[in-house]
C-alpha cells in the first residue's frame, strides 16, 4: 500500500444550496461524473485549514472567511489507495466566482443534491452535516465505485 493521500473538501453553503462542482472536465478523474464539493490535495507544510482555504479560491475565485472543520473521512479502495479527508463547511466568503477548470460549478438547492450523481459515502457525510453532528470520524471502504462498508467513529453502520 502507498502513502495515504491528504485531501480537503468544502461544501459553502449560501440561501439554503451548496456550491457544488460537477467533474466533466479532466480526463481520467476517479470523480468524473459525480458532483462533489471543493477541495483537493494537501501542498507540502499545508495544514488542512490553508489547503481547504487555497483549494477554494484556485477552484472558485472566493476568498472563504468563516468556515466549520466537520470531520475526517477515511477512503480506502480495493486499489490500494487511503486518503485521509478533511472535511469543511463555510458560510462566508469575499470575492467573485469564477469558471473551474476541473467542472462545472452550480448553486444547488440542498434538496436537490440527494438526487444528484453522488459517491454512495457523501450521501452519509452531508446527512451528517445536515444534522449539525458533532466533528466525526467516518471510514468508507470501496470496491470499484460500490461502497461495501463504512464506519462512523469506530461503529459499523448499514450500507447498500
Amino acid at each position: 500500500m502507498r502513502a495515504p493521500e491528504l485531501t480537503t473538501l468544502c461544501y459553502l453553503e449560501r440561501d439554503g444550496a451548496y456550491l457544488m462542482l460537477h467533474r466533466n472536465r479532466k480526463k481520467e478523474d476517479v470523480n468524473a461524473g459525480k458532483w462533489i464539493g471543493v477541495g483537493g490535495h494537501f501542498e507540502p507544510s499545508e495544514s488542512p485549514e490553508d489547503c481547504m482555504k487555497r483549494e477554494i479560491y484556485e477552484e472558485t475565485g472566493l476568498t472563504v472567511t468563516s468556515w466549520r472543520f466537520r470531520g475526517i473521512v477515511t477512503f480506502l479502495t480495493d486499489g490500494g489507495i487511503c486518503e485521509y479527508m478533511h472535511l469543511f463547511t463555510c458560510d462566508a466568503w469575499q470575492g467573485e466566482e469564477i469558471p473551474c477548470d476541473e467542472g462545472d460549478l452550480e448553486w444547488v438547492e440542498k434538496s436537490r443534491v440527494p438526487s444528484l450523481p453522488l459517491w454512495e459515502g457523501d450521501r452519509i457525510f452531508l446527512d451528517l452535516i445536515a444534522r449539525s453532528s458533532p466533528f466525526f470520524s467516518l471510514k468508507l471502504s470501496y470496491h470499484g465505485d460500490r461502497l461495501v462498508s463504512a464506519e462512523l467513529d469506530g461503529k459499523p453502520l448499514a450500507v447498500g
